[in-house]
This record gives C-alpha cells, structure tokens and sequence, in this order.
C-alpha cells in the first residue's frame, strides 16, 4: 500500500458533490458525510485522509504541503497564483468572472475606469492585456454596490445566474473567465507519492468523462 494520500475538501455544496466524484471514483471514506467533530476521516485500505477546509485555504494546504492534494476553484487560483500543479478539470462550480455596470455605461476611454472587484490581480491582468488605466477598488462583501453609489464605474465578479445583477440593475458587458473547480496538487507530493496520485486523478478524470458524455 502506498503512503496516504491527504486530501483537502472545500467545506459547502462544492466539498459534498466533489466528494461524490471521489467516492464514484472508488475512493470512498463513509464516516465523511456523518455529523461529526471529527476533523480527519480516512479510508486505510483506500489509502486516502479526507478533512474540510475553508474553500479559499484548499490552496495554501496543498501549497504548503500540509494537503497532497485538493480541489480549488480557478479564480482561486489565478487570483493568488499558489506554487502547485493543476491536475484535472472536474466540470463542477461552473460560472463566469465578469465584467458589469449599471444599464446604459458607456466606458470613456479617456478616463481612468474605476474597477471593484474581490479578484484585484485578475482584474489588473485582464485590463492590462486591454491596454486600459483602471484604478482598482478592493472590496470583500456586495460588490454590486459600488456602481450603485458612484465608488466605481463597473464591477469584476463571479456570476452563476446573474440574478443579483438584474435585480439590482446591473448588465453583464464581458467575460473575464470561465470558471471551475480544479484538482490540484502539491509539487513535492506529486514527486513522492507519483503513483497515488496520478492513480487517483485518472480514476476522477473517467468520472468526469462520463459524466460529460450523459451531457
């Protein structure tokens, strides 16, 4: 039997559908999804310890080596760019990063676009490749605010139905970036645990593959 493979969930909805594609995958671990104070659920025979994360930290346990592996979501990861492999496309957490403004903006491009956004280096990469002066405005919490009382001109965000936007007048101009959940791993892992993990992310990769075929 291999070393175990230490694996970072993303706690919420993601963490349980990604766990299903684990346990579809045969990497099964049943006490997981049980109401518990538990903080490690392992499966020895399966070769593989589970725990629960914070979604934006998945990156800096793999990162840092305290996870071999994990699953993040690729504004994560483009946003804070962690020294880590990118394994495999699961297909889950699908949504858009865009741009928005209130009905009717009309972009002067004479004039510094004001841009609020929880994703400032994305923001400052897609506008450079634009050739466009932006002043960036970082903000944490009700984005769709800030055109609303004059703090910016647009917004960069996720947006799955783009429904907050509507109902608070805001029109979706571009996309930024697709966006999914993606396995990733930790380079010195990946390195000593060569087998395992590549075992495990061909095992996903069918999953996925099926599951795109039933599309």
């Amino acid at each position: 039997m291999d070393q175990m493979v230490n694996i970072a969930l993303p706690k919420g909805r993601l963490g349980e559908q990604v766990y299903d594609m684990f346990r579809e995958a045969g990497y099964e671990c049943p006490d997981l999804m049980e109401e518990s104070r538990k903080l490690f659920f392992e499966n020895e025979e399966k070769g593989v310890r589970y725990f629960w994360v914070k979604p934006s930290d998945v990156a800096v346990y793999v990162g840092r080596g305290a996870a071999d592996i994990g699953i993040a979501g690729k504004d994560i990861l483009l946003e804070h760019q962690p020294d880590i492999y990118e394994l495999l496309d699961l297909g889950l957490g699908k949504c858009r990063m865009m741009v928005a403004a209130p009905e009717g903006f009309h972009d002067n491009a004479d004039m510094t676009l004001r841009v609020a956004t929880k994703f400032p280096n994305i923001a400052k990469r897609f506008y450079a490749g634009k050739s466009r002066d932006i002043d960036i405005i970082e903000l944490h919490g009700s984005i769709e605010l800030a055109p609303l009382l004059g703090l910016s001109d647009v917004i960069v965000d996720i947006v799955e139905t783009g429904g907050t936007l509507k109902a608070n007048g805001l029109v979706q101009i571009e996309e930024v970036l697709p966006i999914s959940a993606r396995l990733i791993a930790n380079k010195a892992s990946f390195k000593f645990k060569t087998a395992a993990v590549e075992r495990l992310t061909e095992a996903l990769s069918e999953i996925v593959q099926k599951r795109e075929g039933k599309e």
